[in-house]
């Protein structure tokens, strides 16, 4: 069985809000947290809008098929849980740009595209039956070139061409029906076990499979099509390096996940570079740097405004007038269901909002049902900066829980703290993070401004250390490493004057 991590488990303590809703602060409102997820097993990459070449059908028109069908069902429910279509005329012409050479060069040139930009930071690309492929505006800005690009929409091309989302989905419905089998009639729990997760890994490794056949695909695509062939290793490889950078263990095993519907790092890169080789040695195909760049000037950068902004280890959220700040060590995730943050000391934290208008006291809406495990013994009433709120502890599934709520109107803020091994500095960073919480004044919600992309070309002598300085929203001493990693530089070596690059600034 799969370990839980303390991330994971700060979603089961939320045994049942007492109006069967939880929300997160959005905008000048507060967004109901029941979000529909993706009814279908799509061809999810992981990685890791309407206009011209963008929310619309090249070439031709969609079959109306069993595929057309659930794509066209489940697109919305993408685009609703991935924060809408990301309409910036920039980025549209970037995608636009390559989609009609792709699909003349992939295994069905007769196949019909839907590409939609979706408004994520998170990086990240799929694919729904039916032709209809997905791009984040967060994946965007990691790249650093058209053929980068091509090289994500070359790969969705393929679990379109090889029907893998449907096949997947077909292999799903199976293993469901197996495990069903398994549990009901298997009187040996021991062997019950054992058969569901063989059941498990034969599922995934079909999964990493589909995903090695979308690489060796997407690959010869890319090359057809005229573009750099290494792009897409490069580009798993800025992906890697983006999610070391983001992750808070530092420390934590390499070894690959065995459940995990993705194949390892390393592997695909291994099958990309490969099969870019048979192509050609490096430096043939089209790059076009410069040009995608500067496509890309401009363009939203991190969250929404509408969601709050992370600023370093603090998130802040303009319209609500509300912000707070972590301990050391902790690194920030503004979800799209809560504001997550974790250390590497296996400590994790869920921050959300909450109606709580119908009870009289927090300490009866502490006591309301909603917290597993919840000790009675342990609520008691604080303020904080003069805001009236409520503490309390719980213990599940082995995990120690910190619990805060803390009211402004009708709305309770909460916090919540997991950990397998609470200690004193599990309550210390508990009480630091709850004591941070506060109403910003109007200074400080008129300085907060969106992040964007900024280009700019390279003077003699720019270094990557020089040019980090001017850097926003990253904290002062990780800098470089983020600089380095946007841009696909060295962050020992000098850049060749000229050179385009991105800077993220406020």
């Amino acid at each position: 069985m799969a370990v839980r991590t303390a991330t994971e488990l700060l979603g089961s303590i939320l045994k049942s809000v007492p109006d069967g809703k939880c929300l997160k602060p959005v905008g000048t409102r507060l967004r109901w947290l029941i979000v529909g997820g993706v009814a279908l097993t799509v061809a999810s990459c992981q990685l890791l809008g309407d206009g011209p070449g963008v929310g619309t059908v090249v070439p031709g028109t969609l079959r109306p098929n069993l595929a057309t069908d659930i794509g066209a069902r489940e697109h919305p429910r993408v685009v609703a849980t991935y924060g809408g279509i990301y309409k910036d005329d920039g980025a549209v012409r970037a995608v636009a740009s390559v989609v009609g050479r792709l699909v003349a060069a992939s295994d069905d040139p007769s196949k019909s595209y839907k590409i939609t930009i979706l408004n994520s930071p998170a990086i990240n690309a799929f694919a729904l039956p039916g032709g209809y492929l997905y791009v984040t505006r967060g994946l965007l800005a990691l790249a650093n070139d058209t053929s980068e690009v091509a090289a994500v929409l070359a790969h969705e091309m393929a679990h379109v061409t090889a029907s893998h989302a449907i096949k997947r989905q077909q292999r799903a419905e199976a293993k469901q029906l197996a495990n069903k089998i398994l549990t009901d009639v298997v009187q040996d729990s021991e062997e019950a076990r054992k058969a569901l997760i063989s059941s498990q890994l034969s599922f995934a490794r079909f999964s990493q499979v589909q995903e090695l056949e979308a690489d060796a695909i997407g690959v010869k695509t890319l090359a057809k099509a005229g573009f750099d062939p290494y792009a897409a290793s490069r580009f798993l490889k800025s992906m890697a390096a983006f999610a070391r950078y983001q992750s808070a263990d530092k420390s934590s095993s390499s070894a690959p996940d065995f459940l995990s519907s993705h194949p390892s790092t390393p592997e695909r890169l291994q099958i990309a570079v490969r099969s870019a080789r048979q192509i050609g040695a490096p430096g043939i195909g089209e790059r076009d740097r410069d040009r995608y760049l500067s496509q890309i000037n401009g363009m939203l950068f991190g969250d929404d405004p509408l969601e709050g902004f992370v600023r370093g280890r603090s998130f802040l959220h303009k319209a609500l007038g509300i912000g707070f700040t972590v301990p050391q060590g902790y690194i920030l995730e503004n979800s799209p269901e809560a504001v997550l943050a974790s250390n590497g000391s296996g400590t994790a934290i869920r921050f959300d909002g909450a109606d709580v208008s119908g009870y009289s006291s927090l300490v009866d809406y502490m006591k309301s049902g909603w917290i597993n495990g919840l000790l009675p013994e342990s609520v008691r009433d604080t303020t904080i900066n003069g805001l009236p709120g409520v503490t309390g502890a719980a213990i599940t599934q082995g995990w120690s829980f910190r619990i805060a709520v803390l009211r402004i109107g009708k709305t309770g803020y909460r916090f919540i703290f997991a950990s397998r091994s609470p200690n004193d500095t599990f309550g210390r960073d508990f009480r630091q993070t709850i004591d941070s919480f506060k109403q910003l004044t109007p200074t400080e919600r008129a300085r907060l401004r969106s992040l964007r992309i900024k280009v700019i070309k390279t003077k003699a002598g720019d270094t990557p250390r020089k040019l980090a300085i001017g850097m926003s929203g990253v904290e002062p001493s990780r800098r470089l490493e983020f600089f380095s990693i946007l841009n696909d530089l060295s962050p020992n070596k000098t850049i060749p004057p000229g050179t385009a690059i991105k800077l993220v600034v406020d």
